[in-house]
């Protein structure tokens, strides 16, 4: 109901202001955050300017943003980025591995690789619409939107829009347990559509 999403998006957009209009200054030395926890102000402040440590808790932002830059058009071609393979982006098989893609296959590929994402999750909202049952289409919604979640941040964090939180792309970053939730979470779409196809008419 639009009652519970739009307090909650106020609320969000003017924490956003507040954090830009104020800049710098919530980062200076002295300047105390008393419901946040050390770590947690330090992604805020990196995410605000990721030069004021480059060799430290900026690093992977600005490596990230350097590889997506230097991409270009069509990228390096495969198995050819510079930032890739000499190890400057690190964790670029999991957490960073869009900066990787972004360098070696450019922005068409990335641009490839937003459309069969968006594809995905337009599909699984097409499912959800035609759920048989009111679970059917709020499972189908919740894990379309869980899909959307995962590469949403990812994207975000490796081009700097978002605190580095360590979400792997889905379907495309290395490692076991987001492939096997995500395929799973796909599993159960195909079904809720399978389900609506054996339902009597």
């Amino acid at each position: 109901s639009w009652r519970l999403i739009v307090p909650v998006a106020v609320l969000a957009v003017l924490g956003l202001g507040a954090i830009v209009v104020a800049g710098d200054a919530i980062c200076a030395d002295g300047v105390q955050w008393p419901l946040l926890r050390e770590y947690q102000r330090t992604r805020v402040c990196t995410l605000l300017d990721p030069t004021r440590d480059p060799l430290g808790a900026g690093f992977h932002v600005l490596q990230g943003q350097i590889a997506i830059g230097s991409g270009g058009l069509a990228g390096k071609g495969f198995m050819q980025g510079t930032q890739t393979h000499l190890e400057f982006i690190p964790e670029r098989t999991t957490d960073f591995v869009f900066a990787a893609l972004a360098e070696e296959f450019g922005l068409l590929g990335v641009l490839a690789l937003l459309a069969a994402l968006a594809f995905l999750i337009l599909r699984g909202l097409w499912i959800a619409a035609i759920g048989p049952t009111l679970f059917a289409r709020l499972l189908a919604g919740a894990l379309t939107l869980n899909v959307f979640t995962y590469a949403f941040v990812n994207m975000g964090m490796v081009s700097g829009m978002l605190p580095v939180v360590g979400v792997p792309l889905p379907f495309v970053s290395y490692g076991g347990t987001a492939m096997v939730t995500l395929g799973l979470a796909l599993g159960v779409l195909m079904s809720v559509a399978r389900a609506r196809r054996l339902m009597p008419s």
